[in-house]
């Protein structure tokens, strides 16, 4: 298959899986009949505007307030939404997270909160616990950023630094009735830590979060392990203040997955799912995958039925140099070198929020030619990759993929095509 061809199978591919998890397709199959009396939508994340969008069409305005990230919002009719930054929080964050704490506050025994929560609500949901402000948890998310931890450590260590996550916004509508819809973004959709958990509860302390700077060496502040020392207000399972709320995953990683395997199996291709919550250094992850990828390779006759590989989940990026990453990026990069222009193999790695790492570039695509056409142009693979530099390694070679906000969010999409030789 041509690359060009190639290029434009698996970006359709990418495409199908994002459309699949676009809420405005699911929302009102999960929305009961609209409750009598006063109804409040609140929200967070990259997913959270157009979550909104798609209540309002089935159930018509609503009184309501959720922050997204800058780009992601939606021309809602009476649910007001308010953009801030991701992935290191700001002041516009915050400020509207005391507004929602606010309206939360004027919630009664009779009332219905629908809660509509997705990755991203984690850095767009700001209020940092007493002792601490804004510029101390930008720092921690910075540190936790580029530390390399895994979603659910760095998600774990935000929660003991906050007054919201960990089960704490459902508490604060206590005793109104809740009902949270959730997209998932995490491995093994956890409701915990999609969002940091704003609503659900939380059986960590905070000396877990302090074993995890540890574990991790996320270099923080005294004051912050001050404050973690003292404890948090992280609400725990079968409390009182969760009793009314009921948490419900709508959207999840594996059916974006397995929607792409039906379109590529349409195509005639053998389709295998490597698994939709796969964990780990994205470049190792990449080795792993490209060395796979080859085996498979191998064993194909001529003639016979290419391959796809299909895979998602969280991977990771230790920040080592001082390039632009992001870990889809950094999986093309690694998995280009690895595969050393191998004939028929080509693969696309992207995140369906449309954003990887902190660069407004979904991922990248990789052909058999990649190393061939950067080395004529004077770019060193192995040295990009060791200064985190594979969005800007893509980006001279055109191969980026950019799609926009995709007002999604079901984390990572990787697919390798796999062609006999």
């Amino acid at each position: 298959m041509q690359s060009s061809k190639a290029r434009t199978f698996l970006t359709q591919l990418f495409d199908v899986a994002v459309s699949t998890a676009d809420p405005m397709q699911v929302i009102a199959q999960h929305l009961p009949e609209k409750p009598d009396g006063r109804v409040i939508v609140i929200g967070a994340g990259k997913a959270s505007a157009r979550m909104a969008e798609a209540v309002e069409q089935a159930w018509g305005p609503c009184e309501g307030l959720v922050i997204t990230r800058y780009g992601y919002g939606r021309p809602t009719q009476t649910i007001e939404i308010v953009e801030a930054a991701h992935p290191v929080p700001d002041d516009a964050g915050e400020v509207a997270t005391k507004r929602m704490l606010d309206l939360l506050a004027t919630a009664g025994d009779g009332d219905f909160v629908l809660a509509l929560i997705s990755g991203g609500a984690s850095a767009l949901l700001v209020q940092p616990v007493a002792g601490l402000d804004l510029q101390d948890k930008r720092a921690v998310n910075a540190a936790l950023l580029s530390s390399g931890a895994p979603i659910d450590a760095m998600n774990t260590v935000r929660k003991h630094l906050s007054r919201v996550k960990g089960g704490q916004l459902a508490a604060a509508a206590y005793p109104a009735k809740m009902l949270a819809l959730m997209i998932s973004d995490v491995p093994g959709d956890d409701m915990a830590f999609i969002g940091s958990g704003p609503t659900v509860g939380d059986a960590s302390g905070a000396d877990d979060a302090l074993a995890i700077l540890e574990r991790w060496q996320v270099k923080v502040d005294d004051k912050v392990k001050g404050v973690l020392k003292t404890g948090s207000g992280v609400i725990q399972p079968g409390d009182d203040r969760l009793s009314r709320v009921e948490n419900r995953v709508i959207i999840a990683p594996s059916q974006s997955l397995e929607a792409a395997a039906d379109a590529a199996t349409e195509q005639g291709f053998d389709v295998r799912i490597l698994g939709d919550s796969i964990e780990g250094e994205a470049r190792d992850v990449a080795a792993a995958q490209a060395s796979q990828a080859l085996e498979i390779q191998g064993t194909l006759k001529a003639g016979g039925k290419p391959v796809v590989l299909l895979s998602g989940g969280e991977l990771t990026v230790t920040r080592r140099g001082e390039g632009i990453g992001g870990p889809n990026a950094e999986f093309c990069l690694a998995a280009a070198i690895a595969l050393d222009g191998a004939t028929g193999i080509h693969l696309i790695a992207c995140d369906t929020d449309g954003v990887d790492g902190a660069a407004e570039v979904a991922g990248a695509v990789v052909t058999p030619d990649t190393l061939t056409r950067a080395i004529e142009k004077g770019i060193d693979p192995q040295a990009a990759l060791a200064n985190n530099d594979a969005h800007s390694f893509f980006a001279r070679l055109d191969d980026q993929v950019v799609p926009g906000p995709t007002l999604t969010n079901v984390n990572d999409f990787r697919a390798i095509l796999i062609e006999p030789v």
